[in-house]
């Protein structure tokens, strides 16, 4: 089974032309980390999501991946 997106911590990071590693060093966090939310195998916290957001310069629900409850 396809793993679900939860964020859009990777897209967002290739819209605005930065890499992981950028993200990880002005979060002052470890590149792995960061990895793991980039690719949906760990997600940040609600803060963490918050400071991400900032240091992109974007609003945060741009970050969070909608999802559908039927």
């Amino acid at each position: 089974m396809k793993k679900k997106a939860k964020n859009r911590i990777k897209a967002v990071l290739v819209e605005k032309g930065k890499t992981s590693v950028w993200l990880a060093e002005e979060l002052q966090m470890s590149k792995n980390t960061v990895s793991k939310w980039c690719t949906n195998t760990m997600q940040p916290t609600m803060e963490t999501l918050f400071e991400i957001a900032e240091v992109l310069n974007v609003n945060v629900q741009e970050l969070i991946v909608a999802t559908v409850v039927k």
